[in-house]
């Protein structure tokens, strides 16, 4: 895998086109169900004895109870208390002593938890991520004890940093109009505050279950082993037999611009967001939309740093970003003005580039310089154990498929200068567009 990383980024380095050369060994990836529900996929690679554990929960933000937003964020946190046979904490002992490391994160649609330890320790995290599924203890004192870090959390994160109300409030909450997507996934003060513990221990026995998960493991173990501990820790977590509640709300396609003006305390440079929504994560239209992602925003030669940052001057930092969803994300331009500069001019340079390469389309040496650069991140992405296992749990959560990570180059490879054309023509209408100017409470 190295040796191939070396070959691109040397192609790289003369300015040579070599996606198409590209080859890479697929992962081989073994699945299996359990009775219980439980889908376990693995990826045996003896090359360190490390191993990476991810368990994956269908299961986030866009599941929170209806006014109780940041609900699966809070509860995140929780999973990291006490279990009937461990005590607070355990899971930072059982990794951090031992020189490993583990975390968590929850996102719009799921939530993932995950370990990177010596392979010896591989069964004893197997215990321990089966006991935690099925044994937590959801009591007051934990519950109230990590709504207030989260709250703290949201309070750090959004309400104290200058430009944290556009990011994690205003970009989803104003770009969707009915889907849960627009609650956000860190919640909110007073709905975290109208939680319950009944709440999180209902919330616990509907998701946290086999049959809404899987086991992802990737490095130095021997499957047999590997099979049997699995078997012998989640196998014995029973099935629940009530349904799986999910979201099926659409979000309905916009017929017309709509435009905001929000302020907030302390934002020093006025700032826009420009959003539009996004096709499914699954649909195939989105490798060219990386792909775009790539040229207008990878770095400073990109094209929007190149004209509004470097050449025009009229802003410090300018992006399109993916904010890729499985039932439909968003594609957004966001751009914080320089000093003295207006949210307007940037408004106005940032759809002078939109309308530049959907007129003129993209040459041959930009669309090889993305690619190039996407699949050299892909490969270094794939280069450690827990890389391959964070790439397949994306596969799992995006695609629907854990086998379908071996695909990702050969989808990049693929996209030509009129996919990025029409994909731009196709999603960014002015029918589809939500502007958000954003600046300091005293600015007018």
């Amino acid at each position: 895998m190295r040796k191939i990383a070396f070959v691109l980024l040397l192609g790289l380095a003369s300015g040579l086109a070599v996606a198409a050369q590209v080859k890479v060994a697929p992962l081989n990836i073994k699945e299996r169900t359990l009775p219980n529900g439980l889908k376990v996929v693995s990826v045996q690679d003896n090359t360190s004895p490390t191993v990476a554990i991810h368990v994956w929960y269908n299961v986030g933000g866009k599941n929170d109870p209806q006014g109780k937003s940041g609900f699966a964020h809070m509860f995140e946190h929780m999973m990291f208390k006490s279990t009937k046979n461990m005590p607070n904490e355990k899971m930072d002992r059982l990794t951090e002593d031992v020189g490993g490391f583990n975390n968590a994160s929850t996102w719009d649609d799921f939530t993932n938890y995950y370990e990177v330890v010596p392979s010896n320790y591989l069964e004893t995290l197997l215990w321990a991520e089966a006991e935690r599924m099925v044994n937590l203890n959801v009591d007051d004192k934990n519950f109230a004890s990590e709504r207030d870090v989260v709250k703290e959390e949201y309070r750090q994160s959004v309400l104290s940093q200058p430009y944290g109300r556009l990011f994690y409030s205003y970009i989803s909450g104003l770009s969707y109009s009915v889907h849960p997507y627009k609650r956000g996934v860190i919640g909110d003060l007073d709905q975290l505050d109208a939680a319950t513990p009944a709440d999180a221990k209902s919330f616990y026995d509907l998701y946290y279950r086999p049959d809404n998960a899987y086991l992802i493991v990737v490095g130095d173990f021997d499957q047999s082993k590997f099979d049997a501990w699995t078997d012998k820790y989640f196998g014995r977590v029973k099935r629940p037999t009530s349904a799986i509640p999910r979201v099926n709300i659409k979000e309905p396609a916009r017929t017309k611009e709509v435009r905001y003006e929000k302020t907030a305390p302390n934002v020093p440079f006025p700032a826009v967001a420009i959003t539009y929504l996004a096709p499914p994560s699954k649909d195939a239209d989105m490798a060219a939309l990386r792909v775009a992602e790539k040229l207008l925003s990878g770095g400073e030669s990109s094209r929007l740093y190149q004209s509004l940052v470097y050449k025009q001057q009229i802003a410090q930092n300018a992006s399109f970003n993916i904010d890729s969803k499985v039932d439909g994300g968003l594609l957004y331009f966001f751009s914080i003005a320089s000093e003295g500069k207006t949210g307007a001019a940037l408004e106005k340079a940032l759809l002078a580039e939109l309308a530049l390469i959907q007129t003129k389309g993209i040459t041959a040496k930009e669309l090889e310089k993305a690619k190039n650069q996407l699949i050299s991140d892909t490969i270094r992405s794939l280069e450690d154990n827990d890389g391959k296992a964070i790439a397949i749990e994306r596969s799992v959560a995006y695609q629907g498929d854990p086998k379908l990570v071996n695909t990702n180059v050969q989808l990049l490879q693929s996209v030509t200068a009129a996919d990025v054309q029409r994909v731009m023509k196709k999603y960014f209408t002015d029918t589809n567009r939500v502007v958000i100017h954003y600046s300091g409470e005293s600015s007018k």
